[in-house]
């Protein structure tokens, strides 16, 4: 196993450490109801802001890994299947989390300045993970016909969007939350980097299905 898939899968184990890890704090939480920090001034409980640093750390080594197999041609099928695994673990999961911080955190306090905890939009999120897995279907089919359909910008951009749109949720829409005033009540900004995600997300996945209709094509024999 060469280094650039080793990180991958160090990747893939610290999503799921993550997970337990929240989950762990779900049931403490269901006996002994206690409330974590907010960062003075910010609207940022502690919990959120150490997901944030995690999803950094780990949205980079996404980077690193893929530069790394190509810099050094170590590019192998295994790499191939688990760093699109590693990526939708990582976003997904996170995703439908945040899309009731109240319900899977409840140890998130209520912002001091009598804010609301903003979260993603449920609607976005059954979005977000439908898109995943048609275009994950649509590759499973073109592999069975030997072919392979590479990520492309729009699929990037998508992804990079999505990386925003989450953090902005995990820092509760700082620094965005301080202009949220001029917008109509009970929209915040952070709401607005979610939609277009969204749309964003929706977008490529409508322009894989479209660039590679032919793999839905019957082979004649």
């Amino acid at each position: 196993m060469n280094t650039p898939t080793k990180i991958t899968m160090a990747r893939i184990a610290s999503i799921i450490i993550m997970m337990v890890t929240l989950f762990t704090l779900y049931v403490i939480n269901r006996f002994n109801h206690w409330q974590t920090i907010e960062i003075p001034t910010t609207g940022i409980n502690l919990v959120f802001l150490i997901l944030f640093v995690f999803f950094l750390i780990a949205s980079y080594t996404d980077h690193l890994d893929g530069y790394l197999a190509r810099k050094n041609n170590q590019v192998t099928d295994l790499g191939k299947f688990l760093d699109p695994v590693a990526d939708k673990l990582l976003i997904n999961s996170l995703v439908i989390f945040l899309t009731a911080p109240q319900v899977f955190a409840p140890y998130i306090p209520a912002p001091a300045d009598g804010g609301k905890i903003v979260s993603f939009s449920v609607w976005c999120a059954i979005l977000l993970v439908a898109r995943d897995i048609v275009v994950d279907a649509l590759r499973f089919i073109a592999a069975s016909k030997g072919k392979v359909i590479a990520a492309n910008i729009f699929g990037k951009l998508k992804t990079v969007l999505e990386m925003v749109a989450i953090c902005a949720v995990l820092l509760n829409g700082f620094p965005f939350r301080y202009f949220d005033a001029s917008w109509p009540r009970g929209l915040h900004i952070a709401d607005f980097i979610v939609y277009i995600a969204t749309a964003a997300s929706l977008i490529s996945g409508a322009i894989y299905v479209i660039q590679n209709r032919h793999v839905f094509k019957e082979e004649k024999k």
